[in-house]
């Protein structure tokens, strides 16, 4: 697909910009409960705090939705991703709760949207785990049989039964969940947050945060807030401070991209007829899903690893969009002249074990990392809960299941994420591709389209 003139963005492409960002922190401030971070996430945990009657501030660096709006394709997952079958072994324990927090989260994410009559294009037509192969499609079955041992569910089919475009052998649909537009979601929860009692302050970074006798000192360039308790609600962002629990989040960098507008016709000769998200089974899934707007969008494929802190602003790397183009032009070789109109990307973290994890630092500093690359519904799922926590002092379930007391976790996500390992990763995908015959299978597909048409 053409690259020639794709815009490249820091923010997103789902959406513009707010023309209504709210004040930075000008003066100092006390409060009962601060949350740092305008997230999902954050977003999420301040608006529950409000319903609860707290005195609640939030700090966002940049407008809230700023990240959450862009480091995702809008999938509303009901089950975890990732590969099942290592992290059934690495945290057998974790996952019949992974397991149940994915349904919850994905229910709690519709009943945010009807709460809130937020208008984001949803569809709940299922989130598939799409396999371009056949041998793909046995580690598809293998992982919705994990999923099964564990209390999740889905429905595996082959390409006709699920209504997957041509080139691809088959998947599994979740039960719960589908696909929208990630920005319209941000602003319409931001939207009941601003008409809350919580105090936004946007454009307001903050640069530090320690412990002051029993009360929480959080530092930005025009202000200090004091507050009994904090939430820190980061992401990838959280190892700024050395209040965050070290190695809690490695840093991820991810792209989306979007093509321009498709001819209907050109779509309906894809014969993607359930419309559903996919996500590929490969090493570093790739996603592929269609818009309201008539576009492609098709995120991750090759992840670029942060190295220090604070992480820099940037933009998608143009080899890396090109590669992804490359990419769509093999899935769909009917769509190869179609041009990618933008490109976005931004940071996420990513987990000591790759699931979702809240706690807490001493009696007063919360945290929680909940996406991981497993949709976005669980980051505010889970500060929803955390939000309740610190007001009742009772634990939920699904909360107590990934609830630690880390002050430092193992680096072992860290070290294991190198940036030649990562490069490594991608090499291996694009091996098994090749022997695997995907890109023969969608051209092959297509011409026998063709001939179906003539």
């Amino acid at each position: 697909m053409r690259t020639d003139s794709t815009k490249y963005t820091s923010f997103t492409g789902w959406i513009d910009p707010p023309d209504d960002v709210q004040p930075a922190l000008d003066g100092d401030l006390t409060c009962d409960i601060a949350v740092i971070g305008g997230g999902m996430g954050g977003m999420a945990a301040a608006l529950r705090l409000a319903e609860r009657d707290q005195d609640v501030v939030l700090l966002e660096a940049e407008f809230c939705g700023y990240g959450s709006a862009s480091r995702n394709g809008g999938q509303i997952a009901g089950a975890p991703g990732g590969d099942l079958r290592m992290l059934s072994l690495q945290s057998p324990k974790k996952m019949p709760v992974m397991a149940r927090l994915a349904e919850h989260a994905g229910r709690y994410v519709e009943d945010l949207i009807k709460t809130h009559d937020i208008d984001c294009d949803y569809v709940a037509n299922g989130l598939v785990w799409g396999a371009v192969s056949p041998l793909m499609m046995l580690r598809v079955r293998s992982q919705a049989a994990i999923l099964r041992a564990f209390g999740g569910g889905g429905t595996v089919g082959n390409r006709e039964e699920l209504g997957l475009p041509a080139g691809f052998v088959g998947g599994m649909r979740e039960s719960i969940g589908g696909m929208l537009n990630p920005g319209k979601l941000a602003r319409g929860v931001r939207r009941a947050l601003l008409g809350s009692s919580a105090k936004v302050f946007e454009r307001t970074r903050v640069s530090d945060v320690r412990r002051t006798g029993g009360i929480v000192e959080i530092t930005t360039p025009h202000g200090t807030v004091r507050a009994a308790k904090v939430l820190l609600a980061t992401s990838a962002y959280g190892g700024e401070w050395d209040i965050t629990p070290k190695d809690l989040a490695t840093p991820l960098y991810v792209i989306e991209i979007e093509s321009e507008p498709i001819a209907p016709e050109r779509l309906a000769a894809l014969d993607w007829t359930s419309r559903s998200g996919i996500i590929t089974q490969h090493q570093v899934m790739t996603h592929y899903r269609l818009t309201e707007r008539n576009t492609i969008v098709c995120g991750v494929r090759t992840a670029q690893r942060g190295q220090t802190y604070p992480l820099p602003e940037r933009v998608p790397d143009p080899a890396v969009v090109r590669d992804m183009g490359k990419d769509l032009a093999n899935r769909f070789p009917s769509l190869s002249d179609v041009a990618i109109e933008r490109a976005w990307g931004g940071w996420i973290g990513i987990s000591p074990d790759w699931l979702a994890v809240a706690g807490q630092v001493g009696d007063n500093v919360f945290y929680a990392m909940a996406c991981n690359g497993h949709g976005l519904c669980q980051v505010p799922y889970v500060t929803h809960q955390l939000a309740d926590y610190i007001v009742d002092g009772e634990m939920p379930e699904d909360l107590a299941g990934i609830w630690s007391d880390a002050s430092k976790y193992s680096p072992s996500m860290s070290l294991l994420m190198q940036p030649f390992v990562l490069r490594a990763v991608w090499g291996l995908d694009r091996f098994n591709d090749f022997f695997n015959g995907s890109r023969t299978r969608a051209r092959r597909a297509l011409r026998r389209g063709r001939r179906g048409g003539s």
